[in-house]
C-alpha cells in the first residue's frame, strides 16, 4: 500500500469512527426519550405534557433517521448533477437522497431551490439544512447539520461525502443561513 493510500485509508477510518460515535449518540438520545418517567406534581396536565413529549420524541427520531441515512453516504464520490449513491452525488443530490430515503420527502433539485423550502432557522438542530456561497452566488451549496457544529455534505469534483466543521474559516465566511424541513416539500412550497 502506498503512503498516499494509507493516509487516505486512515482519514476514512477516522471519519468512520467519528460517524459511529455520532450515530450512537443520536440513538442514545432517541432511546432516552422513549423511557417512560413518572409525572411530577408541578408538571403540566398529562395531556399537554404528553403532546410536548411526543413532539420532542418526533424531532429526535427525525434527526436520528436523517443522521443515520446521511452518515451511510460517507465516502460516496462527488459527481456534478449526481442523484444516486451508485453513480455519485452532488451536494443537493445528497440532501435530496437522504431526505427521500429517511423521511419520504421530495425536495427540489438545486441548492438554491431547496433554500426556499421549509422555514428559516437560527438555532440549529440536527437535520437542519445549512447553505453556503461557494460559487460567488448565494445558496450555491447545501449540507445537513449533524450537531456540535458539524455538517455532512458532498463537497466538489474529486471529493467524497464527508463531515466538516462549520467553525472552519472557509465555511464561516461563506455561510448563508439554515432551513428546517418540517413537513413534505409540497406543503411548504
Amino acid at each position: 500500500m502506498t503512503t498516499r493510500n494509507a493516509a487516505k485509508t486512515n482519514r476514512f477510518r477516522r471519519h468512520l469512527a467519528k460517524s459511529c460515535v455520532l450515530a450512537a449518540g443520536f440513538w442514545f438520545c432517541s432511546a432516552a426519550w422513549s423511557i417512560e418517567t413518572p409525572l411530577q406534581q408541578d408538571t403540566p396536565p398529562p395531556g399537554k405534557a404528553n403532546i410536548a413529549l411526543a413532539k420532542l420524541h418526533d424531532i429526535t427520531n427525525r434527526a436520528s433517521e436523517l443522521a443515520v441515512q446521511a452518515l451511510s453516504m460517507l465516502g460516496i464520490n462527488y459527481r456534478y448533477g449526481g442523484t444516486s449513491p451508485e453513480t455519485g452525488l452532488d451536494c443537493s443530490g445528497l440532501v435530496r437522497y437522504v431526505f427521500k430515503e429517511a423521511l419520504g420527502t421530495d425536495l427540489p433539485r438545486t441548492s438554491a431551490e431547496i433554500s426556499r423550502v421549509g422555514e428559516k432557522v437560527v438555532d440549529l438542530r440536527p437535520g437542519d439544512l445549512v447553505f453556503y456561497n461557494t460559487l460567488r452566488r448565494g445558496f450555491s451549496h447545501v449540507g445537513i447539520y449533524l450537531g456540535d457544529g458539524k455538517f455532512i455534505h458532498s463537497p466538489s469534483a474529486g471529493g467524497q461525502v464527508r463531515i466538516e466543521d462549520m467553525d472552519v474559516a472557509y465555511w464561516k465566511k461563506r455561510f448563508n443561513g439554515a432551513r428546517r424541513i418540517s413537513a413534505t416539500a409540497e406543503d411548504q412550497q
